[in-house]
């Protein structure tokens, strides 16, 4: 998956807003105003910043060569996924679902009541 795919990917997630917030170059993805995604327009293939679970985040390093613990970031809570890495490209997709979901669930229920984001699927299990 180039950047242009990740991020028309991205940006096909319901809510979903792109900005550059920290310098021109950090492209961030937010889903009701909270980050799901980061990745660099110039250094696209070094990772992509995704949130993911816990135990899983572990699993994947563990199994993948192109996984590993994200740079600047909560090293419990989110993973670096190199795009032209070992890692399936369907997994990179469920990947980006996976974080999306995850910071959905984390917005109050009243907030996605309103967005109308009650019913989307959960990506929170692997």
């Amino acid at each position: 998956m180039n950047i242009e795919e990740f991020r028309e990917y991205c940006l096909a997630k319901p809510h979903t807003t792109e900005s550059l917030p920290f310098d021109n170059d950090a492209l961030v993805f937010k889903v009701a105003g909270k980050i799901f995604a980061i990745a660099s327009l110039s250094e696209y293939e070094a990772g992509v910043a995704l949130k993911c679970d816990p135990e899983w985040a572990v699993e994947l390093r563990e199994q993948y060569d192109a996984v590993k613990q994200a740079y600047h970031m909560n090293k419990k809570h989110w993973n670096s996924v190199l795009p032209a890495g070992n890692l399936p490209s369907d997994l990179f997709k469920k990947l980006i679902d996976h974080s999306y979901g995850l910071v959905l669930h984390g917005i109050p229920k009243k907030k996605r009541q309103e967005l109308q984001l009650q019913n989307y699927p959960d990506s929170t299990m692997n």
